[in-house]
């Protein structure tokens, strides 16, 4: 395996909880967001600068819209954020005994939007995996889920990634994009060294699966046969997610945390919850919109 690539800081933000970057090409800007502070983020790696939208709820992603503006998953609801920041809820969850929040989502070809639950203390089984399709219906797809996090989907719509980071591993679906079905659930790769976990992921235009590893200070790069074959060293360890951006796609974009850190730990480390960049020397693909 060749030698780790390295990142560097795009913007030092200091996220207690970065999450969820998405490349919106129609305005070139970096969008992502800080679960715990309850805030959206624009950023411009153009200019470096990073506009922000506090919103009333933990937002676990914000992403673009055919029509424009954004669809949100925050607390346990869908809502759509426009451009002025006024936030239309569009459903909420019903809670059971364990109060649960979303987490990750992303959106298929179709312009599907799939997103999973976890409860606050990742109760074991408590969450969940919904898909809300244009017309708006919640379909529950997963149950038994822990702590949902990281999807996304081969280059030719054929295969499903998911992460639910308690399990320490990602798994893989065969997926039918003219229905939204999923079917013969396996693992893909395991990630339980030590303390270190799945969180976030992203699939690049090869169809190499790059996994951010929470505790771990890195993304890891795996093939379609689950082969690691490279890797991103990060200088703090709670990394969050990963995400393909700029004109041509070919850099990556990285969200990191201070969350879970000591105090001590925070003092010894100044990047911790910065966003990061580094050239992979292959492209991503484009964000999908969600067409509702």
């Amino acid at each position: 395996m060749p030698d780790p690539l390295t990142a560097t800081v795009a913007h030092d933000a200091a996220a207690t909880l970065g999450e969820g970057p998405v490349w919106d090409e129609r305005t070139q800007r970096l969008i992502w967001v800080d679960i715990t502070e309850r805030e959206v983020h624009r950023f411009d790696p153009a200019t470096g600068i990073d506009v922000t939208t506090d919103v009333p709820g933990m937002p676990g992603i914000a992403i673009p819209r055919v029509q424009g503006g954004l669809v949100l998953v925050i607390d346990h609801s869908f809502a759509f954020l426009d451009d002025t920041g006024r936030i239309e809820t569009i459903t909420d969850l019903p809670q059971g005994p364990v109060t649960v929040r979303f987490n990750d989502a992303n959106c298929d070809a179709a312009g599907r939007l799939w997103a999973g639950t976890t409860g606050f203390q990742a109760e074991p089984g408590a969450a969940a995996l919904y898909r809300l399709d244009p017309d708006l219906t919640v379909t529950r797809v997963l149950d038994n889920v822990t702590e949902s996090n990281g999807i996304d989907w081969s280059p030719d719509d054929r295969l499903m990634y998911y992460v639910d980071s308690l399990d320490r591993r990602v798994d893989v679906f065969d997926f039918d994009l003219d229905t939204g079905a999923l079917a013969n659930r396996r693992p893909f790769v395991a990630v339980d060294d030590g303390e270190v976990l799945p969180d976030g992921l992203t699939v690049d235009a090869e169809g190499y699966v790059w996994v951010a590893c929470w505790g771990g200070a890195a993304v890891r790069r795996f093939g379609p046969d689950g082969s690691l074959v490279g890797s991103v060293a990060l200088p703090t360890p709670h990394i969050t997610c990963p995400a393909f951006g700029g004109p041509g796609l070919d850099r990556m974009f990285i969200t990191s945390a201070r969350e879970g850190l000591t105090e001590a730990q925070l003092a010894a480390d100044p990047a911790a919850g910065a966003l990061f960049a580094c050239e992979p020397g292959v492209a991503g693909r484009p964000a999908h919109r969600f067409a509702g």
